[in-house]
C-alpha cells in the first residue's frame, strides 16, 4: 500500500506532465511487454533521434513517477525536499519558456499489478504501441497470463486510428492482439508472417571469441544487413526489429534504420558480453529474470562454441503458482544442452538444482549458494580457461555481485554493470 505522500506525489507528477504534453504535444512511442521492453526502448530511441529531437526513460523511470518525470525533463528528488523544489522549477521553466522540446517521447510503460496501464494511459497520448512479449511474470498480482495480456494489451487497445501497434509476431499471446485494435498493426519476427523480418543471423567472432550477431532485415521485398556488435542473444533482435518498425511508423528509410541499430548495445545486465577472469567471457543478463527470459538466455549460451559453459542462476521471483514449474524448466533446458557447471542461487533454486539432479545430471557439478557474493567467491576458483559465464537472476537477487567478482577489470563494475547508483548501493543485499 502507497503512503499518502506517494499518492500525492504521483497526483501532482501527473497534473505537471499532462501541462507539459498539451505545450508540446510530442508524439508518443509507448513500449510495454513482460520481457524485451527495455532493450526495445533503448533500439527505438537511437532510431528515433537519428531523424528527431527524442527523448527515452532513464534508469527504471518506467511507472506512476519515472514517466512524468521524463516528460519533465527531471530526474528523481527522492527523500530530498530541495531536489523536488528543483523538479519543480525545472517544469515551470518548461511550461514559461520555449524550448527545444522533444519532438517524439520513446517511453518503456511498466506493469507491475492490476491497473497500472491504465493509470498511465489516463494522461499518456500514446499515438505509437510497441508491445514486446506476454509471459507469466507478476503473477503475485495477476490471475493468469490471460489478465496480463488483458492489462499489457491496453496500451494497443487505446491507440487512435491514426496510430500504430508494433507486435511481435513470434508470440502467441502478443500476436493474438492483433484485433484489439483501431491503429494500422505492424508484426515482427523472425517468422514468415512477420511484415518486418529478421533472417540469416549469424554470430560475429574475433580471436575465436564471440563479438556480436549479424542478420538480415526484410521489409516489403528490402533486404538490408545489420550488424549488432556486443549483441550476443537472438533475442535482442527481437529488440532491434520493433525499433525498426517504430522507425518505419515514422517514415524512416530502412537504410538510416540500419545505421542507426549499428550502434545499439544492451543496457547493463541485459546479455552483455564482459572479459571475465582466466580470459573467460562473461554473459551478463542481471538485470531481472523470468522463466521465460532464463530459457531464452540458456538458449544463447549453447549456440555458443567454448571450452565449457557455466550457467548461474539466481532465484526467480513473483512467479505465483508458477514458481515450481517455472524453476523446473530451466533445469530441463540445463539437462538438454548439457551445460558444464550449474551454480544455483536462493533458495527458490534449490528446486532447479533438485529437478536437474534428478534428470541424471551429476551431483558434483552442481553447486548452491545462500547469496551472489559467495557464488561468486566460489567461481574465482572454479573457472578455467576460456570458459563462458552466464548469470542471470531476478532484480532482488543482486546478481551483479557475483559478476563483480569474476571480472577480469572489476573497477569498470560501476560502468559496466546495473545497479551501480548510490541509492543501490546503500542497499545491502537482503534474501527475498
Amino acid at each position: 500500500m502507497k503512503s499518502k505522500k506517494i499518492l500525492l506525489l504521483e497526483k501532482i507528477l501527473r497534473l505537471m506532465a499532462i501541462a507539459v504534453l498539451k505545450k508540446y504535444n510530442p508524439q508518443v512511442v509507448g513500449i510495454t511487454g513482460s520481457v524485451g521492453k527495455t532493450s526495445a526502448k533503448e533500439a527505438a530511441y537511437l532510431v528515433l533521434a537519428s531523424k528527431f529531437r527524442a527523448r527515452k526513460n532513464i534508469k527504471n523511470y518506467n511507472n506512476e513517477i519515472g514517466i512524468p518525470l521524463t516528460i519533465i525533463g527531471a530526474e528523481s528528488g527522492n527523500k530530498s525536499f530541495l531536489k523536488w523544489l528543483k523538479v519543480f522549477f525545472k517544469w515551470l521553466a518548461v511550461i514559461i519558456f520555449p524550448c527545444e522540446y522533444p519532438e517524439v517521447l520513446a517511453l518503456e510503460m511498466g506493469v507491475d499489478k492490476p491497473g497500472d496501464m491504465g493509470y498511465l494511459l489516463d494522461f499518456v497520448p500514446v499515438k505509437v504501441g510497441v508491445i514486446t512479449s506476454i509471459s507469466p511474470v507478476h503473477l503475485e498480482y495477476f490471475k493468469s497470463i490471460d489478465h496480463i495480456a488483458k492489462e499489457k494489451g491496453a496500451l494497443i487497445k487505446n491507440l487512435p486510428e491514426g496510430g500504430r501497434a508494433i507486435l511481435n509476431a513470434d508470440d502467441e499471446k502478443t500476436a493474438a492482439l492483433a484485433g484489439e485494435t483501431k491503429a494500422k498493426v505492424i508484426t515482427y519476427g523472425f517468422s514468415e508472417k512477420a511484415r518486418v523480418r529478421a533472417s540469416d543471423a549469424i554470430y560475429i567472432s574475433e580471436n575465436n571469441q564471440p563479438e556480436g550477431i549479424s542478420f538480415k532485415l526484410n521489409y516489403e521485398g528490402k533486404s538490408i544487413p545489420v550488424r549488432l556488435r556486443r549483441i550476443l542473444a537472438s533475442h535482442q533482435i527481437c529488440a532491434a526489429l520493433a525499433a525498426a518498425s517504430a522507425g518505419i511508423a515514422f517514415k524512416i528509410n530502412l537504410v538510416d534504420i540500419a545505421a542507426s541499430l549499428e550502434q545499439f548495445s544492451s543496457p547493463p545486465g541485459r546479455m552483455n558480453l564482459i572479459p571475465g577472469i582466466k580470459e573467460s567471457l562473461i554473459i551478463d543478463d542481471t538485470y531481472n529474470s523470468s522463466p521465460k527470459a532464463a530459457i531464452a538466455a540458456l538458449e544463447t549460451l549453447d549456440n555458443l562454441k567454448a571450452p565449457r559453459k557455466i550457467a548461474v542462476l539466481g532465484d526467480m521471483l513473483e512467479l505465483g503458482a508458477d514458481e515450481e514449474s517455472g524453476h523446473k524448466a530451466a533445469a530441463r533446458k540445463m539437462f538438454e544442452m548439457g551445460v558444464g557447471l550449474f551454480a544455483a542461487v536462493g533458495e527458490r533454486m534449490k528446486i532447479t538444482a533438485g529437478e536437474l539432479e534428478r534428470l541424471g545430471y551429476p551431483k558434483e557439478k552442481i553447486f548452491w549458494f545462500d547469496n551472489p557474493s559467495e557464488a561468486g567467491n566460489k567461481l574465482r576458483e572454479i573457472i578455467t580457461l576460456k570458459d563462458i559465464i552466464l548469470v542471470k537472476g531476478s532484480q532482488s537477487m543482486r546478481m551483479e555481485k557475483a559478476v563483480e567478482k569474476i571480472m577480469a577489470e572489476p573497477a569498470k563494475a560501476r560502468i559496466l554493470l546495473c545497479r551501480q547508483s548510490a541509492e543501490w548501493w546503500k542497499k545491502p543485499y537482503v534474501k527475498p
